[in-house]
This record gives structure tokens, sequence and C-alpha cells, in this order.
């Protein structure tokens, strides 16, 4: 099994930051992805940001220039720097977290409430 927790999120005005963290522990075998999503109320969960084991990264469209991914893989944690933060940024953001080699597994976090005020 493996444990996902986020950590960073809370309230913030327009135009500010936050920095949220995901930290993975537990029986890894490989970590192929760590990824954020955010899901809103009444909306479908999105994903946000990605990235692989060997660094690449992906972006949804509404955070490109804004967001940035990284991932420490020593202490298999993940984190996501949000700049020029916007309402629309309010969510509740997830972790998800693909751990394996011959075959893998998703694990996600309980979640971290982003609130953006106008």
């Amino acid at each position: 099994q493996v444990q996902v927790v986020e950590s960073g999120g809370g309230l913030v005005q327009a135009g500010g930051s936050l920095r949220l963290s995901c930290a993975a522990s537990g029986t890894i075998l490989r970590i192929n992805f760590m990824g954020w999503y955010r899901q809103a109320p009444g909306k479908q969960r999105e994903l946000v940001a990605g990235i692989s084991s060997g660094g690449s990264t992906n972006y949804a469209d509404s955070v490109k220039g804004r967001f940035t991914i990284s991932r420490d893989n020593a202490k298999n944690t993940a984190y996501l720097q949000m700049n020029s933060l916007k309402p629309e940024d309010t969510a509740v953001y997830y972790c998800k977290v693909v751990n394996g080699m011959a075959w893998t597994r998703d694990y996600w976090g309980q979640g971290t409430q982003v609130t953006v005020s106008s």
C-alpha cells in the first residue's frame, strides 16, 4: 500500500501564491507519475499538472505560465507552485501517484482545499 498526503492549501487573495506538497510513503516500487488534479463544486475532477519519473511535465491550458510542478524523487514528493491565483482556481486539489513496475496502481490523497478570494 502507498499513502499519499497533500498539504499547503488555504485561503489566498487573487494574485497571490500557494505551494502544495504531495508526499508518498509505504510500499513504493517506482513512482512513474505524480499529478495534481482539482475538483470544484459541481464540476468534474480535472488534471492540473503532471510530472513523469523522468521529469517531463504537462499542464492544463488554464494554468500554463502560472503553475509549476516539480518533484523530489529522493523524498517521493511532488510540489505545485501556484502563482497569480484566480478565483476560478478555487477547488479541492488532489494528488495522484502511479506506483509500480510491471504493473501499476493509482493512489490518491485526501485532498487539500484551495480558496482564492476576489
